[in-house]
């Protein structure tokens, strides 16, 4: 049965705000909207509320959904809280399952309706929510030549047994337009400091052969710009004290850019965190910005100190930008509405709209579902996020501190 719920405002994403909106919901699907005047049927009116798209969390872990509060202290170098990273993950054991579960439910109700989970453990275990939907990159680990080749076999065959788990169900997450799967696993290469390049070219061409999206977490702190271009500094001496340091496995004057020309031959690709790009590698982006998007994580971000991010010039080059909350492990809970009240408060030059999308629809289109999520528009899933707003949605969305009072996600009150 159809229902039609009116708002103070809707936020489209994808077009202006209403005032005074009504979006009807049908089964799954969103079948109009449309200001109030022009409505003369049943419906139920939240009242002051805006209304906005479910939200897309574009990066996390939630392996450490379990934990309380951050890993170790605000400002910390990233080479000395990985370590710590390292050691909650390799004590979680068979409790990865609860730890996940945790997060996805922590989500749900924080209006999350995707997001893009790096994991260590099988994709199955992503399977315990059907309430929202969820894209598992596959981490691979093998810095060294050593490693390399029993890294992409292991990645390898579990892309193999996916594919082999799914026929003849939906996929776990995205539909293109006949709704036949788009993706059912991706692919992340860990980082420069844990992949060489010669395996990161590999895993893009294992990726493009399966039609796989790829996440890496690329030009995170400064230390790993100096493992690039020197080959020396904390990042070697932490490879080094674990038996994973190879001379040959970065070639000399390394930088960022040799990664991204890699990721931009994957099918869809999602830079993760991307601190310290240049201007040029910031071009590349936008000039591949069809399949490429950068994932900021704000409140991480903040919790390691990082100098201030330079979003006004990566917006105004062209790039594509999303949102991600990164784990509990560097932050303190998985909400995206909290990272977009964090980028309000940083980052005041940029539109309020354009801080909603990279929280909505950008993460849609880094995740290849942008034509079923990320914005309120007719024959999109009813994915839909209701915030207190008696002051006005811009002013109680980007710097109040409420939590949705309704949630639906594809068509179903939570």
């Amino acid at each position: 049965m159809a229902l039609s719920i009116r708002a103070r405002t809707v936020v489209p994403v994808d077009r202006p705000a209403i005032d005074d909106g009504i979006v009807t919901i049908d089964d799954e699907r969103i079948v109009a909207v449309e200001p109030a005047l022009r409505w003369s049927g049943p419906v139920r009116d939240l009242g002051d509320v805006v209304l906005l798209p479910g939200l897309v969390n574009a990066h996390t872990h939630l392996e450490f959904s379990h934990l309380r509060a951050p890993l170790g202290r605000p400002g910390m170098p990233l080479v000395e809280w990985l370590p710590l990273a390292i050691a909650e993950r390799g004590g979680l054991g068979a409790s990865v399952v609860q730890s996940i579960a945790a997060g996805i439910q922590e989500s749900v109700i924080a209006g999350t309706c995707a997001l893009a989970d790096i994991v260590t453990a099988e994709p199955a275990v992503c399977e315990s929510s059907s309430q929202l939907e969820l894209l598992p990159f596959l981490e691979a680990i093998g810095f060294s030549r050593a490693r390399a080749a029993s890294a992409y076999a292991a990645v390898e065959q579990r892309v193999v047994d996916t594919e082999a788990q799914a026929r003849g169900r939906r996929s776990l997450f995205g539909f293109k337009t006949n709704n036949a799967p788009l993706f059912e696993v991706g692919i992340s290469p860990h980082a420069p400091y844990t992949v060489s390049p010669e395996l990161v070219g590999k895993l893009v061409g294992l990726a493009r052969d399966h039609d796989m999206p790829v996440a890496m977490h690329l030009a995170e702190s400064a230390e790993e710009l100096d493992l690039l271009s020197t080959a020396s500094g904390p990042f070697r001496d932490l490879l080094e004290a674990r038996s994973m340091w190879d001379a040959a496995a970065i070639a000399p004057g390394s930088r960022p850019l040799d990664y991204l020309k890699l990721l931009a031959r994957a099918p869809l690709s999602l830079v993760i965190h991307g601190n310290y790009l240049a201007h040029d590698e910031h071009k590349f982006l936008a000039d591949h910005a069809d399949r490429m998007t950068l994932v900021f994580c704000p409140r991480t971000h903040a919790y390691f100190e990082h100098p201030r991010y330079p979003l006004g010039e990566l917006l105004a080059a062209g790039v594509r930008v999303a949102l991600g909350t990164d784990s509990r492990a560097s932050n303190p809970d998985l909400n995206v509405l909290s990272e977009i009240r964090q980028v309000a408060r940083t980052h005041p030059s940029v539109r309020p709209e354009t801080i909603l999308e990279m929280a909505t629809l950008n993460g849609a289109s880094a995740l290849g579902c942008a034509e079923q999520y990320g914005s309120i528009s007719r024959g999109k899933f009813a994915n839909l996020v209701a915030v207190p707003a008696p002051n006005g949605w811009l002013n109680e969305l980007l710097f109040g501190d409420t939590a949705p009072s309704a949630i639906w996600l594809k068509g179903r009150e939570i």
